[in-house]
């Protein structure tokens, strides 16, 4: 069902020419080099430390790893992280 529904949602999307991000509630990342992380649309801050930042999604956890990692900005829809940022994964 959910399935049918995010086909139903993308195909709005692209016949509208809406962002996807917005209408199907996906997280947008924007990365500067290994400096800064933005994350927009996400669920929630699951784990914060000095090496690691792991932030719920509507695709799974996207975790970041690195050092010095400091939270610079937490909205109720963006966060913005700076550092040196090592590693980008998404757990699904």
């Amino acid at each position: 069902m959910k399935n049918k529904m995010d086909n139903l949602k993308y195909n709005i999307s692209e016949a509208l020419e809406l962002p996807k991000d917005i209408v199907m509630d996906l997280p947008k990342i924007t990365i500067i080099g290994n400096i800064q992380i933005n994350i927009l649309n996400h669920k929630g801050i699951i784990e914060y430390t000095e090496n690691t930042l792991r932030i719920n999604s509507s695709i799974g956890i996207i975790k970041i790893e690195g050092t010095k990692l400091e939270l610079k900005t937490i909205l109720q829809e963006e966060i913005i992280a700076i550092g040196n940022i090592e590693s980008l994964e998404i757990i699904v």
